[in-house]
């Protein structure tokens, strides 16, 4: 109620310095403000003074009707929340919707149809709520884990290709220019330059500067939804990529990083073993410089 009083005294340009101040440092502030600047903008009709007079006058004198001023304030302050409300309301349902999970973080969140996503870490989706049974699209940039709720369908789109879902659970993940796809249920049809490919249950397949890499799958999940990253054939700087945005640290290597490829798992909740299974792989000795930032030198 006191809030909705000093409103109402805004709105009557009635504050004293303490009460406006009061009233801006609330984190509402700034909706209220733009609402009472877009009220002021409407306007009515010129206000004809004698046909009022003259209404006046032909009618029965009754006794006066007195509206307390309280009244006025809390029909003001009701009128702005139901703008408010009606603003809040567009923007959830009409604007982008955008989900981000940072580095060292992960995030869960469904979708209008109910189907699940776990979005890793550095890795951004964005998707539209309005409309969504006739424009069944997201845009991902990193790496995201599908759950798709029964007879749902909808596409994936990345900036090396896309992912049509056929009623699945399956994995996506877009890093520089290499795109990986795995199907861990149902079936996923595979958008990636000129080449259209179907994956079922169990299969997984991996495009990189254009080659096609096909690899066995033999687990239920993606690994880092166990806390394990895991590698097929991948260069140490991507590696290093990865381990920077599972455990939000820096990691430089000093000369020229080793050519070798590297096939395994690397924990995301142990950051030393993290980084020892990498200097025994590669014959490099880490050192930290600061507790977020790691230096690999040659041994």
């Amino acid at each position: 109620m006191e809030k909705n009083y000093l409103l109402a005294k805004w709105l009557n340009n009635d504050m004293t310095k303490e009460e406006l101040a009061e009233l801006k440092a609330d984190p509402n502030f700034e909706e209220y403000d733009k609402i009472k600047n877009y009220s002021a903008l409407l306007k009515v009709s010129d206000f004809d003074e004698a046909k009022i007079l003259e209404n006046v006058i032909s009618h029965k004198k009754t006794s006066p009707k007195v509206i307390p001023l309280y009244k006025t304030w809390i029909f003001r302050v009701a009128a702005v929340l139901v703008i408010a409300l009606g603003i809040t309301f567009t923007v959830q349902n009409f604007a982008t919707q955008t989900q981000y999970a940072s580095n060292g973080k992960r995030i869960t969140f469904s979708l209008p149809d109910n189907s699940q996503v776990v979005l890793n870490a550095g890795s951004e989706i964005e998707y539209k709520k309005w409309n969504w049974s006739n424009h069944r699209n997201l845009e991902l940039q990193g790496e995201a884990y599908f759950k798709v709720a029964k007879g749902q369908r909808f596409e994936v789109k990345t900036d090396l290709g896309k992912v049509a879902v056929l009623g699945t659970q399956f994995n996506v993940k877009a890093r520089k220019n290499r795109f990986d796809i795995t199907c861990f249920e149902g079936r996923v049809k595979v958008n990636y330059k000129d080449k259209e490919i179907i994956l079922t249950h169990g299969q997984s397949v991996t495009f990189q500067n254009g080659t096609q890499i096909n690899i066995p799958v033999n687990v239920q999940k993606p690994e880092w939804l166990e806390n394990q990253i895991a590698f097929n054939k991948e260069n140490l700087r991507n590696i290093l990529d990865e381990i920077q945005r599972q455990y939000n640290v820096t990691i430089d290597v000093k000369n020229d990083s080793p050519n070798e490829l590297f096939t395994g798992k690397i924990p995301t909740n142990n950051l030393d073993v993290a980084l020892e299974i990498i200097a025994t792989t590669y014959h490099l000795e880490p050192k930290k410089i600061k507790s977020n930032k790691i230096i690999f030198e040659g041994k």
